[in-house]
């Protein structure tokens, strides 16, 4: 049989491994940390959610595998106009659809009956394919470089407006990921200093005047709250009950070695153990080892990126893999950094490990494209052989 798992999991060998890691620590930390969800939701079945977490892994392998074997990088610079027009208008009926329904907690999601998804995590694939084409196009001079700013600020306001409603700490993820893209596509640094300046400007002033604003004011009165908390306490729990606190007793349970497999407790107290505080049962489990090796995986991803950039004969594809891998180690980062404690809790699951959905496929689509890259890096390598040098007859001899 001529078939090899090679001729489908094209692109890079050691990214299509860390998700392979990933993927079986996901299955394990899933299976531990849902038991309470499991006995609450669905009946005492605690092989449900793993069962549901290793489908949409295999979906989602399987559309990665997809996107690196039929998707040309070409196709993604086509439809990112057409992609970021959508997502802007999935966002916005996302509010709408929570104004309208008193009995929908939140405006992150879009419910559109026969699917629910979040429709800030096809922002952060549609708005870096934009912005990525973007500076891509506009590399020649320094005045295109400032054309550039303007057409990534204005788009990246625009959707990160929207998300800011409803989720601050995902816009604030997104919009940093761009300015750092923006940064190594040489946009002047003015510009940039400018635009951090005005935007930690504008989160201080919604910080403090957050107690005058109506309750219609988005998610402004949480993201004071959890600042407080993160500084002076939660003053309305008892000593040792919030999400936090739980973290850290599974982070000081674990140890050096961890508990072993399967055998966390504190999960059982936690409502977010399988998503957004699931480093600190990992930790508890496998202890700092593990926690160190899960950070290291990451860190491996980074430098893949930088890899494949590096490899990328056109700007395009160098910018949207620096944008989307950027996107998705930060996403990573700050879950490990609220598990331990080191930062404000801010809801950020951690990509490819935490339970997801519909998530864990668009984060999916975003390792496709930057396999996707990797494979074109790979088939238009040039090899450079040295020229084979033919000893010339002189000029006295018969040719």
């Amino acid at each position: 049989m001529n078939f090899s798992i090679g001729k489908i999991l094209k692109g890079d060998r050691i990214v299509w491994v860390v998700l392979t890691f990933l993927s079986i620590i996901s299955l394990m930390i899933v299976y531990s940390a849902t038991g309470r969800l499991a006995y609450s939701e669905a009946g005492g079945n605690t092989f449900y959610y793993l069962s549901r977490q290793l489908i949409f892994l295999l979906l989602g392998f399987g559309l990665m595998a997809f996107l690196v074997n039929v998707i040309p990088v070409k196709f993604y610079t086509y439809i990112a106009p057409l992609a970021l027009a959508v997502t802007i208008g999935a966002l916005l009926a996302a509010i709408v659809q929570y104004k309208l329904s008193p009995g929908k907690p939140t405006p992150r999601s879009l419910d559109l009956g026969f699917l629910s998804f979040q429709p800030a995590e096809l922002a952060k694939i549609s708005l870096m394919m934009f912005v990525a084409k973007v500076l891509a196009k506009r590399q020649k001079s320094k005045e295109e470089l400032k054309k550039a700013f303007y057409w990534v600020f204005g788009s990246s306001a625009v959707v990160c407006g929207i998300i800011f409603y409803g989720d601050i700490s995902t816009s604030a993820l997104i919009f940093g990921s761009v300015m750092i893209l923006m940064l190594i596509a040489r946009i002047p640094a003015k510009f940039l200093l400018m635009t951090v300046g005005t935007g930690l400007s504008l989160l201080m002033l919604l910080y403090f005047t957050a107690n005058y604003l109506p309750d219609s004011a988005g998610r402004v009165h949480t993201f004071k709250e959890r600042i407080d908390d993160f500084v002076y306490g939660d003053d309305h729990a008892a000593l040792g009950t919030t999400q936090a606190d739980y973290a850290k007793l599974a982070i000081y349970e674990g140890g050096m070695f961890g508990k072993g497999p399967g055998n966390s407790e504190v999960s059982n107290y936690m409502e977010a153990a399988y998503n957004d505080f699931i480093y600190a049962i990992i930790i508890e489990e496998y202890g700092l080892l593990g926690g160190f090796f899960v950070a290291l995986l990451y860190l491996i991803l980074l430098y893949r990126g930088v890899v494949i950039v590096r490899r990328s004969n056109r700007t395009y594809p160098a910018f949207l893999t620096a944008g989307l891998v950027l996107l998705l180690v930060f996403q990573a980062i700050i879950n490990m950094a609220v598990s331990v404690g080191v930062a404000p809790v801010t809801g950020q699951p951690m990509p490819w490990v935490s339970m997801g959905g519909t998530s864990m496929l668009f984060t999916a689509v975003s390792f496709g494209a930057i396999l996707s890259v990797s494979y074109h890096n790979q088939r238009n390598k040039v090899v450079v052989e040295p020229p084979v040098m033919v000893d010339m007859p002189d000029e006295d001899e018969e040719l």
